[in-house]
């Protein structure tokens, strides 16, 4: 019977929380919010240039207050428009979220490797409100025009387009909102390319009477020659970097920024056991020191071929993949479903992507333009734990040996964590010690023995094979008859 080895894995992953768009907040009065984080899906169609992009919204505050501004390049229809549920951003980020696989090692002394087992009412009249108030101050709203109002799940949309910033900006004063005070100088840019401007109001009569009481992701489609995500908006109110989670959908390969560099996050890479507990702190760590000689860089920490074809979705596993339902509720609409095969319940080209952007005004003046790669290759972000046998009897001649390779591995692996993390290798030398013990106690162990056989050599070391006692037994007892035989003859 052909023997297999096989190795249980058991992995870690590091989720994300989302904070904010990546548009920026506008708030009532002197309420102060800053976008921190966001996570955003887009799905891009290169033979359709369709866009779809859905945004997640983990707003934490008075639900009154809550206004959004994006960016889109058209005067998006009503049917353009969607709320979407929050799982989707739970399931995109575990499937794709960097991870650490768990591995073992085999006992140094067993011939074969075996398979370890682990197995108000706001809503309309908020909107109407606008448009009547609108002709009463044309002179201040130069160049300002609702193209359109919407009521969708809980939130009330209107789409403005603009010739001027400080029409705008006016615009958006006058009614209520205190928006930051460096908004003016990056709406001028886009007013300049001729982009419309998304605002989102939450309808709290509507939000009270939903089931669950949060915010749901707004998701908006277009077509549009570019593939691109406008971040430069939502960095008007921000304090500091911000993080951004991109999970992108499309036919043909993995997605890079075209107008700032792509690379990968370091993966692969065996670290010390107690990282296990302080995965999140590890990862952040990580990242920021990568960012840190890399600051105008996108980093990839997930990309993989989820072709329906394609058995092997993931390796290792943290979850199940994406099935066509969540697929087609993120906007990809070219799958054709059928019944599970191969792995999937679906049929039709796919690429997961999960770029991770940390930016700021300094180094991202423009906004991320993105380029579909023909590039299929995997790539996960992982982390490796490799776990030492359990070593309860110690005479085999393998274990000192083993205990050395251990203690070498626990060092690189300490040198490693230096070098991918801000932490320090000193801080952390009891891990390589308690096998420096291991060996120091087994060499003195076995010199004492050798000592002992050298005083008594007919006495052999316990670590001798008993084939090889045996043997010199059988030598001893032939020679032993051979003299006995002489003396006979002799005599």
């Amino acid at each position: 019977m052909k023997k297999i080895n096989l190795f249980c894995v058991t992995l870690l992953t590091l989720s994300y929380t989302a904070q904010a768009f990546c548009g920026f907040y506008v708030a009532k009065a002197e309420g102060k919010l800053f976008n921190k984080s966001s996570q955003v899906i887009i799905v891009r169609d290169e033979d359709n240039q369709k866009n779809t992009i859905t945004m997640a919204n983990d707003y934490q505050g008075d639900f009154n207050e809550f206004a959004m501004v994006v960016p889109v390049p058209v005067v998006l229809k009503k049917s353009d428009i969607k709320v979407v549920n929050k799982n989707l951003f739970e399931k995109f980020d575990s499937y794709s979220a960097p991870r650490m696989a768990q591995y073992y090692d085999n006992h140094p002394c067993n011939r074969y490797k075996y398979m370890i087992m682990e197995g108000a009412n706001g809503g309309v009249n908020y909107a109407l409100k606008y448009r009547d108030n609108f002709e009463d101050k044309e002179d201040r709203y130069t160049g300002v025009s609702v193209e359109a109002q919407y009521e969708i799940g809980e939130y009330d949309i209107l789409i403005l387009s603009a010739t001027e910033s400080s029409g705008l900006q006016n615009w958006l004063t006058d009614n209520g909102y205190k928006i930051p005070s460096k908004a003016n100088e990056v709406l001028t840019p886009y007013i300049k390319d001729d982009m419309k401007f998304f605002l989102a109001k939450i309808n709290t009569k509507r939000l009270r009477n939903k089931r669950d009481n949060y915010l749901s992701p707004l998701q908006l489609s277009f077509t549009h020659k570019k593939f691109m995500l406008p971040i430069r908006l939502g960095m008007a109110n921000a304090n500091g970097t911000q993080d951004l989670i991109v999970y992108a959908l499309t036919k043909n390969g993995r997605v890079e920024t075209s107008n700032y560099r792509t690379k990968e996050m370091p993966s692969n890479i065996n670290v010390p056991l107690f990282v296990k507990d302080v995965f999140g702190d590890f990862y952040k760590s990580v990242f920021s020191k990568t960012w840190t000689n890399n600051k105008s860089a996108s980093f990839l920490e997930y990309s993989w071929d989820l072709d329906g074809s394609n058995f092997t979705k993931c390796d290792p596993c943290s979850t199940t993949p994406p099935d066509a339902q969540q697929l087609v509720n993120a906007g990809v609409d070219w799958l054709r479903a059928h019944s599970n095969r191969w792995g999937a319940n679906y049929e039709g080209r796919l690429h997961f992507t999960r770029l991770h952007v940390r930016y700021d005004r300094e180094h991202f003046p423009q906004d991320l333009i993105f380029t579909e790669t023909r590039n299929k290759q995997n790539f996960q972000c992982r982390y490796i734990m490799q776990n030492p046998a359990t070593v309860t009897d110690e005479n085999c001649s393998e274990v000192l040996p083993y205990y050395k390779k251990v203690l070498n591995r626990r060092v690189e692996e300490l040198n490693k964590l230096a070098e991918i993390t801000w932490w320090n290798a000193e801080w952390y030398q009891a891990y390589p010690q308690k096998y420096k013990d291991k060996i120091a106690r087994l060499e003195d162990k076995q010199k004492s023995e050798e000592n002992q056989n050298n005083f008594f050599p007919i006495f052999p070391s316990d670590n001798l094979p008993p084939q090889l006692l045996l043997f010199a037994l059988g030598i001893g007892l032939l020679a032993l008859s051979m003299f006995k035989l002489y003396n006979v003859q002799k005599v």
